[in-house]
């Protein structure tokens, strides 16, 4: 049954919400300030995921269908396919920090968590793709990167995110204009 527009549009305030709070906090922020940034009660929170983990995987994803929508859509509106990668970039980053926080909440090896990783390439692996095939051939990149790499050693960057004195967001942007023509 498909949830009627208030339903949806206060679970995407959650999630919204929820996302930004383990950013701030862990995922173990309060769900009463999740609700709070979210403009809801706590029940509603609760309605929607009745648990820690349901409220976790949710934003999982969230920011996994978000990030893979953006690519396209990015490279339309972008003012050239080097933008469009950049700025798809800047997106994925947002996402892998508040996935670093979700990956230990839902442990490595709990069997949930490999089937979100396999959505997670699955889903990511071709926006990548696609972004960085749309900049080679409009000469704006170099040719000898692939996406899988380039996602890697973006995630590797952005594993240092929360350390003092670290600032991934600085090292991916000199990463992504390394790969300028």
């Amino acid at each position: 049954m498909a949830k009627r527009a208030d339903a949806r549009r206060n679970s995407d305030a959650v999630l919204e919400a929820a996302a930004a709070a383990f950013v701030a906090a862990g995922v173990e922020a309060p769900v009463r300030d999740i609700a709070a940034r979210a403009g809801v009660g706590v029940g509603t929170v609760y309605r929607h995921f009745p648990t820690r983990a349901d409220l976790v995987v949710a934003v999982y994803l969230h920011q996994i269908e978000a990030c893979a929508e953006a690519g396209e859509r990015l490279l339309t509106e972008g003012p050239t396919p080097f933008a469009a990668l950049a700025r798809w970039i800047d997106l994925f980053v947002d996402f892998l920090v508040t996935k670093h926080g979700l990956a230990a909440a839902l442990r490595g090896d709990d069997p949930q968590f490999e089937s979100l990783h396999s959505l997670f390439l699955e889903r990511l692996l071709p926006v990548c793709t696609r972004l960085l095939a749309a900049a080679r051939e409009s000469g704006e990149i170099r040719t000898e990167i692939g996406p899988f790499a380039l996602m890697f050693g973006v995630g590797n960057l952005c594993a240092g995110a929360g350390v003092p004195d670290y600032d991934a967001r600085t090292l991916v942007s000199t990463l992504v204009a390394g790969l300028r023509a």
